[in-house]
């Protein structure tokens, strides 16, 4: 079989719909070589590295589709998926290209979250038009959707309309470095690298409204005189981060939390954009804090559970659905409940290691294996039609 995907944020995303991306491809090559993969890129890039066999880079050919690239992805690329015999084509990002369905390729499209549908005041108006004519083309023209949460669902069919039988839910995996146990001695190497504390809160995600860093920040304020553990903050933002940081200044927290992905030699090292260097940083953490209002998915939670690590986060969304029977949930909008968490979860030994113990398990439900299966399974499933 050909599988054709859009291949844009695989190449030039460096978050989470690049990390959705790549995972998938990689882990589609791996475990079902007898197939070929064809990336369908709009503009040349070196971050995703073919190296299996089976994998092709596709970019645009002709002087038009060169200098039109978005018009290609989104559409004049119907050519391309034709002349390469594509038989499935995933639309990895919210997108399919517009009329798809002419050629006789059969689709599906992958739909991460609805956020601008449920808090259109945190995007530019202009976004969100955008954004809801392209989901709700693809929804309704994809031959199947994939959502990446049962709360996507949900929203896929409240927002759009779209019937449930379409929507299959497809929880992703992460990256297998972080089931690893890493050595002693090289968590230490990377803390001493990156000038970390022996012991400190973990925080990884961009800083914006919806994520609630500054409740996090509230509660480390309420916690200031209890205990002497730091925050360390992964992430980056723009309006809302200044505002965040504003508090720290306010609050004399500025020794307290560390804002790790500003300071000069973390943004010029290698090592720290590599899963390696996060599992050994999630390994160091006493606990994951991620009290966020809304998800997708949450993909750091799941990140923690396989890294062993607890995980404090919010009792709304796909949060528990994902965070399972060994997360501590709190109501986000509460610093004191959030404190009172953080706290118990770094004085109790016995609570730690229970959520240890009962995330490990939940995490085994998205082993990487189990997780492109379901993708394949979700193929053969719009191929029979």
């Amino acid at each position: 079989m050909n599988i054709g995907f859009d291949a844009k944020r695989a190449f030039h995303n460096t978050t989470g719909l690049g990390y959705y991306s790549r995972t998938i491809v990689g882990l589609l090559s791996h475990y079902y070589p007898q197939h070929r993969y064809f990336l369908f890129n709009p503009k040349s890039s070196d971050r995703f590295k073919l190296e299996a066999e089976n994998i092709q880079e596709v970019l645009p050919s002709g002087f038009l589709d060169k200098l039109f690239t978005s018009v290609w992805r989104s559409s004049w690329v119907k050519k391309d998926l034709l002349k390469h015999k594509i038989d499935l084509y995933h639309g990895l990002s919210h997108e399919i290209p517009v009329g798809i369905r002419h050629t006789g390729i059969r689709s599906v499209v992958t739909i991460h979250d609805l956020i601008h549908e449920r808090f259109p005041e945190q995007y530019n108006a202009i976004d969100v038009r955008i954004y809801h004519r392209k989901f709700l083309y693809a929804c309704q023209h994809a031959d199947r959707v994939i959502a990446i949460s049962g709360q996507t669902k949900k929203d896929i069919i409240e927002f759009y309309g779209i019937s449930p039988d379409k929507i299959d839910t497809c929880h992703q995996s992460c990256d297998p470095v972080f089931a690893q146990i890493i050595k002693e001695e090289e968590k230490k190497r990377i803390r001493d690298k990156y000038h970390l504390p022996e012991k400190f809160f973990l925080y990884v995600g961009s800083i914006i409204d919806r994520k609630n860093l500054l409740n996090i920040c509230k509660a480390m304020f309420l916690l200031r005189n209890d205990l002497d553990i730091p925050l360390v903050v992964i992430g980056e933002g723009g309006k809302y981060k200044q505002k965040v940081k504003d508090y720290v200044l306010q609050h004399g927290l500025s020794e307290r939390i560390i804002f790790l992905s500003e300071q000069p030699f973390v943004r010029s090292d290698a090592e720290f954009r590599s899963a390696y260097a996060f599992a050994a940083i999630y390994q160091s953490a006493i606990a994951m804090v991620y009290p966020s209002y809304f998800e997708g998915f949450g993909l750091p939670v799941l990140e923690a559970l396989w890294s062993r690590l607890p995980v404090i986060t919010s009792n709304r969304s796909c949060l528990p659905e994902v965070g399972g029977p060994g997360a501590c949930y709190v109501d986000p909008d509460q610093a004191l409940e959030l404190a009172t968490a953080m706290r118990n979860v770094y004085a109790d030994e016995t609570l730690r290691n229970g959520m240890i113990q009962k995330g490990w398990e939940h995490a085994q439900l998205s082993t990487p294996l189990i997780y492109v299966e379901n993708m394949m399974n979700i193929y053969f499933k719009t191929l029979s039609g």
